[in-house]
């Protein structure tokens, strides 16, 4: 949600602004706006609307080498220009851009208003300018500093001040904050990948870390004005990554790279010859990771989905008791810490919110959490006692695909790992070692035939209601496939576990809406199958997803999508990718906006 980039150095400051603004548009936003210092005034350009629309509004001849930028996602405020950043202080001496939420800036607001201060918008962004311009006396740095110590919430800040040209401030406080270092040019940014193009040398700021910067420096120090020595790290991305690279859609591009992101989560964490996973980055001994008894995955939106799959094979699998909590519920409910529990936290970007929190939360109550997630030096990654990177390479389509396949793949070898120290079998553990193995080239194959998908997407896509059904390990697969469909075409889609079609569902099916069922050949197909029948004999419409010659459904159905046959614990893998596609179809058919889907943002970093 929202994106920060500031910049101080000898180039262009719009031009470097409005490039980096356009690559944060994946974060989701309604409103965007530059802050430039032109001769030592503070010229603010704003716009609702998206990053094109600003472009249109800023002079070509905007001439500044210092600037901040930023893309809103409304929380406080409707949407239009006012509310839009960056905002400024009534004496136009102070600008800032904001991410998070302040929750005392309504009794500040009184207060300041009380002084004499004017304020323009309805956001609790500009209540902090103001601050800030009440606290200055001659040094920016410091008014930051003690605006800290009164804001009550989470942010991410980048600050300007007329009387200081050439400088910016930045804070931060449960919101990302990234400083780049370049050649004679330095950056902020809410996430890499903001700055990619023009350095690889990075600083990730801590919770309560304040930095200022100017074209040629840079220091960091903490609330209290103790500098602190930052490391320097570098990006792994390459820029091509983060770009189209001919395809219409980073969605479609981040489908048709799953057969190597899967490649890259599981290369090198097999071991053949011990029929086992491997992740040395657990942190953890093998005595210790035997003497489990419990493990929770907390999560929210797809990765918790991809948590669902990794329970019930690591209960199915490895006998541990499993189970997946919604991020958000968790500090909310007191949670319990059991001493042998190991607690797992997944997020794509490493930065949701509700999955910090929780996780703060449990490590506060003793637990052992560790973290699986994709963006290296990510608040998550850092701050957990351990885990895994996905390795899936930058994800920037808002609707989340490649990532989903790349968790439950660290789920496979998870659950390896530790049913391998307990009783599974050599045998057995090849067995699903050889069906991951394979894994790719089989979505390679399912990718070669899109033209069924894309011919039922056409052929479905103005139907507004859908039911995703599966069983066991497929029903969290459901589950996905219908937020997919939701997210990205605007269609209304329940996920159920076919079993429970009975329980309530079944009062919806009428010929007006379809039902896509999951159908592997497993040891629940004969029962799906007859939730197919029965779902027929009211009339309904059935998709099916089925394994390749499977006569039967496709004697029942109206139709089919076929995957390859493969060990039944595997069939999640190929199970989703023809339900991403068909969403994508859908999405494409109904002509929406697929990677910046309406009120959605991909990194949700507040509550």
């Amino acid at each position: 949600m929202c994106g920060i980039v500031g910049y101080c150095g000898p180039g262009p400051a719009s031009e470097v602004l409005l490039e980096g603004l356009k690559r944060l548009e994946y974060r989701g936003y309604d409103s965007a706006g530059i802050c430039v210092d032109v001769d030592d005034e503070l010229k603010v350009i704003k716009k609702k609307g998206k990053i094109k629309d600003l472009k249109e509004i800023v002079p070509e001849d905007l001439d500044g080498h210092s600037g901040i930028g930023h893309t809103r996602w409304a929380t406080h405020g409707e949407v239009n220009d006012r509310n839009a950043h960056p905002h400024m202080d009534d004496s136009g001496k102070v600008v800032l851009v904001h991410n998070g939420i302040i929750e005392n800036y309504e009794g500040i607001k009184r207060r300041l208003k009380k002084e004499g201060h004017t304020f323009l918008s309805d956001t609790d962004s500009e209540v902090i300018a103001h601050l800030i311009a009440s606290l200055y006396q001659g040094n920016l740095e410091a008014a930051v500093r003690k605006s800290a110590f009164l804001l009550k919430g989470t942010y991410g800040i980048a600050v300007m001040h007329r009387d200081e040209p050439g400088t910016i401030v930045g804070i931060r406080n449960g919101s990302p904050l990234v400083l780049g270092i370049g050649d004679g040019e330095m950056f902020l940014a809410s996430d890499v990948t903001a700055i990619l193009a023009h350095t690889k040398q990075v600083v990730y700021l801590e919770d309560k870390e304040i930095v200022t910067i100017t074209a040629d420096t840079y220091r960091t120090s903490d609330y209290y004005e103790q500098e602190i020595e930052k490391k320097i790290e570098s990006i792994g991305w390459e820029l091509e990554q983060i770009e189209k690279d001919g395809y219409e859609y980073f969605m479609e591009k981040e489908i048709w790279e799953q057969p190597e992101s899967i490649l890259r989560a599981v290369q090198g964490r097999i071991d053949r010859e011990g029929a086992t996973g491997h992740l040395g980055g657990l942190n953890m001994t093998p005595r210790q990771l035997l003497n489990i008894k419990r493990i929770y995955i907390v999560a929210a939106g797809t990765s918790f989905y991809a948590g669902m799959v990794g329970a019930f094979l690591l209960e199915s699998i490895a006998r541990i008791p499993a189970s997946t909590e919604l991020a958000s519920e968790v500090r909310y409910k007191n949670p319990v810490v059991e001493p042998d529990a190991l607690y797992f936290v997944v997020s794509q970007s490493g930065e949701t919110a509700d999955t910090l929190y929780a996780m703060r939360e449990l490590q506060r109550k003793g637990a052992t959490v560790l973290g699986i997630c994709n963006v290296v030096g990510s608040t998550i990654a850092r701050e957990s006692d351990g885990g895994v990177y996905i390795h899936s390479g930058p994800e920037i389509a808002v609707a989340s695909t490649k990532a989903f396949t790349s968790q439950i793949s660290v789920f496979y070898l998870l659950t390896l790992l530790l049913a391998r120290m307990r009783h599974l079998s050599f045998e057995d553990g090849l067995e699903i070692v050889d069906a991951i193995e394979k894994v790719p080239d089989q979505i390679k194959k399912i990718l070669e035939k899109t033209d069924t998908i894309r011919s039922l997407a056409k052929k479905y896509a103005r139907y507004t209601n859908f039911l995703f059904l599966g069983r066991g390990l497929n029903y969290s697969v459901a589950l996905e496939g219908a937020l997919k469909l939701k997210e990205i075409s605007y269609i209304h889609a329940e996920g159920y576990s076919s079993a429970e079609i009975k329980h309530g569902p079944i009062a919806l099916i009428n010929e007006t809406t379809p039902s896509l069922f999951l159908v592997p050949d497993d040891k629940l197909r004969d029962k799906v199958i007859n939730n197919i029948k029965e779902v027929k004999a009211r009339s309904g419409k059935v998709i099916a997803v089925a394994v390749e010659g499977d006569n039967e459904v496709a004697g029942i159905v109206d139709d089919v999508i076929w995957i390859p046959k493969t060990n039944p614990v595997v069939y999640p893998y190929l199970m989703v990718i023809p339900l991403q596609l068909f969403a994508y179809y859908c999405a494409l058919e109904l002509h929406r906006d697929v990677d910046q889907p309406r009120n959605l943002a991909k990194s949700v970093t507040v509550e």
